[in-house]
């Protein structure tokens, strides 16, 4: 007598684990965790309350019961340090202050009420621990053009004022509008020489001296050459990036996420140079952590954090994902617009969120790499909102089809969700 195979529907009934609504409903992902160095913790939209607090608290106890010693955010690398200097106990800051380098769009990312919490809870629990293991706050992202270049100059003006002088020569090749987008369309269209000579000769200069090398100076000056030394891999690279976005060499997608793997990466070789277990812990979306390999992302050539990942470290990566069936959100209406609550429309047929919901399980955790998840390696529609929410062209503009259980190894889903809180915007004009 044959057997029917078993449908997707079943495999998620037989497998989820509800959530409770305690601690107990992080345990099944904690027992994948310890022998992990990064666990990647996604998202499906960027303005969900439950998912910025959610993968708080898996950090916090991933940070206290397995050593995990950094988090690192969908976030650019300036902004986050002032964050890490909060949470290691150095500077003036406050919590709330220390997230006002976020200044421009989408502020409400990192200015929300959940981080704010999170780092408050950091810093306290770091205060605590000998400096070396004191967790840390990073961004990997590498929007920050101008921002990077003036941190270089700043940093090296505290060591060594020659340094500075030669950085700020190299720089000055920037220095036209001060607006990334604007030097990326003069460079390319041969408006103005491109300024990737002398920014790649800044970079050099920084990397003659080793971390192994520096570290000898002490942890002050080891923090300090690494936070220069990723500035200014961070202005090689969107240099590369905004000049990309009006080419047509390059995939902006790739390059960006491959400085986010390479950051990642460095991110965790310093720690373990600082005293520390290079264990980190990444928040950022769906679509920069799920693997594009299982996605029809692939079929355009293009790769992501997640895949990156796997293919350096194998079985050293967790991928983590988490999705929605409906709520609300914080969201805009088109790039820099003002954030607003939207009502998220309820999952389209065909999606792995209509799948969910069709369960009757309304919060669970679902293990993915295991034999039992086989029926999930079927295509299906996935929803992704990013900063902006169109609802009128859901279809177009929010979802893609994936294969989930070679996607992520595990998953949360929410039927149901709130929008994330913003915090008022810093008491100061946005910068480049």
């Amino acid at each position: 007598m044959s057997h029917a195979a078993p449908t997707p529907f079943f495999a998620v009934r037989e497998q989820a684990l509800r959530l409770q609504g305690n601690a107990s409903d992080y345990e099944a992902l904690l027992d994948m965790t310890k022998d992990r160095r990064f666990v990647l913790l996604g998202e499906a939209t960027h303005g969900t309350e439950e998912f910025y607090r959610m993968r708080a608290e898996i950090t916090r106890r991933l940070i206290a019961e397995q050593g995990f010693d950094a988090v690192a955010v969908e976030g650019d690398w300036p902004d986050a340090w002032r964050i890490n200097r909060f949470v290691q106990g150095e500077g003036t800051d406050g919590p709330s202050t220390a997230l006002d380098d976020f200044e421009r769009f989408p502020q409400w990312m990192w200015r929300n009420q959940e981080v704010l919490s999170f780092i408050t809870w950091l810093q306290a629990h770091n205060a605590h621990q000998p400096v070396p293991q004191r967790t840390g706050f990073y961004g990997l992202d590498l929007y920050s053009l101008y921002r990077s270049a003036d941190a270089v100059i700043r940093t090296l003006e505290h060591s060594d004022a020659e340094q500075a002088e030669f950085a700020r020569r190299r720089y000055a090749a920037l220095d036209h509008v001060r607006e990334p987008q604007t030097y990326g369309y003069e460079a390319s269209h041969g408006l103005r020489p491109s300024a990737r000579d002398a920014v790649v000769a800044q970079l050099q200069q920084l990397r003659t001296q080793s971390l192994s090398e520096v570290e000898r100076r002490g942890l002050a000056a080891l923090d300090a050459h690494f936070f220069a030394e990723r500035n200014a891999t961070v202005v090689v690279n969107a240099e590369i990036y905004y000049r990309a976005m009006f080419g047509r060499r390059h995939n902006t997608w790739n390059l960006r996420d491959a400085h986010m793997r390479d950051t990642l990466l460095a991110l965790s070789r310093y720690r373990i140079h600082r005293g520390g277990t290079g264990r980190v812990v990444v928040w950022a979306h769906n679509s920069h952590l799920g693997d594009a390999r299982a996605t029809e992302s692939h079929v355009r050539g293009e790769w992501n954090l997640g895949q990156l990942m796997r293919q350096d470290t194998g079985d050293q990566t967790l991928l983590v994902g988490f999705t929605t069936y409906t709520g609300q959100v914080s969201a805009a209406s088109r790039w820099d617009g003002d954030v607003e609550r939207k009502w998220v429309r309820p999952a389209l047929d065909d999606s792995c969120e209509q799948l969910f919901h069709s369960t009757g399980l309304d919060r669970f955790f679902l293990r993915l790499n295991d034999p039992a998840a086989q029926p999930l390696r079927t295509p299906m529609l996935q929803r992704a909102i990013g900063v902006i929410y169109q609802p009128q062209t859901e279809r177009e503009s929010h979802y893609f089809e994936v294969m989930l259980a070679d996607q992520f190894d595990a998953l949360f889903h929410l039927d149901e969700t709130e929008a994330l809180k913003p915090m008022p915007p810093p008491p100061h004009p946005a910068k480049n």
